[in-house]
């Protein structure tokens, strides 16, 4: 499925910061460095991603640069420009992630009902509140995460999953709404998450706006043409 495009135009970088600081929390990644042109981290999870790197403002120059300076597999750059103008600017040896949205809201308290049949469960750790679904003999039906940095006024949402036999029953939204009052009562009044294609029509349908493209590239020395 194609991604909708969106208009690259320039997205607020505090909504960027807002997004690395959290996303950093939920992944147990290292805290994001300031650079010239952003943010730098390590993630290190595992060896498809060990360090990425965030572009709130890129243009064809730090693209070019940067990509064919940084020859490390398993490094991403985010940025917040669409694919096809992004896609000339890369070194070879990039492959493009699946397409993706920088997306937000505002917070505010809202009913979170069970659906008969499930049990909802939350916890916190760290600044991160985890929330799960099960059935009622305990199988997998959903989840999701939000971090929120000691201080921070926005929240970062992330990991939404339902599983594939329990969607269009309402669970999705249940996580999204526990975790908005979750981040509500830690004292966030807006939250802001990256989307896939599928996640952004859920997310439209809470209430929340797309901001920008959110486009990912990957070094993958498989991709680099052999000389």
């Amino acid at each position: 499925m194609a991604a909708e495009r969106v208009d690259a135009g320039p997205v607020d970088p505090e909504l960027v910061r807002a997004w690395v600081e959290g996303w950093v929390i939920s992944r147990l990644a290292s805290p994001p460095e300031r650079t010239a042109y952003g943010f730098v981290l390590d993630v290190g999870a595992q060896p498809r991603q060990v360090t990425r790197h965030v572009l709130p403002a890129a243009d064809e120059a730090l693209v070019r640069e940067l990509t064919g300076t940084v020859t490390a597999p398993g490094t991403w750059i985010k940025t917040f420009v669409p694919e096809e103008v992004i896609g000339p600017w890369a070194a070879p040896g990039w492959a493009f992630d699946d397409p993706g949205f920088l997306m937000s809201t505002s917070l505010e308290p809202v009913a979170t009902p069970v659906p008969d049949g499930f049990h909802l469960r939350t916890w916190t750790r760290g600044g991160l509140t985890r929330a799960l679904v099960v059935t009622d003999d305990g199988t997998f039906a959903a989840r999701g995460q939000v971090a929120v940095p000691t201080g921070a006024g926005t929240a970062v949402v992330d990991q939404i999953e339902t599983a594939t036999d329990q969607r269009r029953r309402g669970l999705g939204r249940l996580v999204m709404s526990t975790l908005a009052n979750e981040a509500f009562a830690a004292g966030a009044r807006s939250a802001v998450l990256g989307a896939t294609i599928e996640g952004r029509a859920l997310y439209e349908a809470l209430g929340w706006r797309t901001d920008a493209p959110l486009t990912g590239l990957i070094y993958k020395a498989s991709a680099a043409p052999k000389v």
